[in-house]
């Protein structure tokens, strides 16, 4: 897939997080607080689960340096998503975002889309805003906000280190169809939290 078929393809995934009713996949509530809250709060929602593990992947899949630099960039990009969700801040579309992000990066992963890294890095950058906000905003009243962000983090690096460990499988014919294979379940994942199914 050439760079402008990258941009055209993003741009209409960006067009449906504006006129797509969102899904409902965060309710707020049982997650518990503090750092044990923040941690088990990616690993128990399969949309979240499903786009920290696609980063890892497609960071194998672009290869050096791009594997340490999506992970890399998608937490700390997530937690000033998060920051804008404990403050307040307005952001459209959170949980179609988060479908979204599924969908695209799983895309990504299928087509074997090699953007420049800059992009890569935007486009993963992007789709993290959803995520951090979507914790800042379940943050529990009685949590540590330090302690529930540093749980997420961690848990969402565990995240990427498994997409990177499964991703590694590229070096080898079959491993890069398992690799390919997994990019299309994560976008069926993100369809099905985009259209309620999830």
């Amino acid at each position: 897939m050439t760079l402008r078929a990258t941009i055209v393809f993003i741009a209409i995934a960006l067009v449906f997080v504006g006129m797509h009713s969102p899904a409902v996949a965060h309710s707020g509530n049982g997650y518990g607080a503090g750092f044990i809250g923040g941690f088990t709060h990616p690993i128990l929602g399969w949309d979240h689960v499903a786009a920290m593990v696609a980063v890892g992947l497609w960071g194998t899949f672009l290869g050096t340096p791009a594997i340490w630099i999506l992970p890399v960039v998608f937490p700390l990009v997530m937690a000033l998503g998060a920051v804008a969700g404990i403050v307040g801040i307005p952001v459209l579309a959170v949980e179609t975002g988060i479908a979204l992000s599924a969908v695209v990066l799983g895309m990504m992963i299928v087509f074997a889309v090699k953007p420049p890294l800059w992009l890569a890095a935007v486009i993963v950058g992007v789709f993290a805003i959803f995520h951090g906000y979507a914790h800042g905003t379940e943050l529990p009243a009685t949590a540590s906000a330090f302690a529930y962000a540093l749980g997420f983090v961690v848990s969402t690096g565990l995240l990427h280190l498994l997409g990177i460990a499964f991703g590694i499988l590229v070096k080898w014919p079959a491993g890069r169809i398992a690799v390919r294979g997994a990019g299309g379940l994560i976008s069926l994942v993100g369809i099905a939290f985009l259209t309620g199914l999830g």
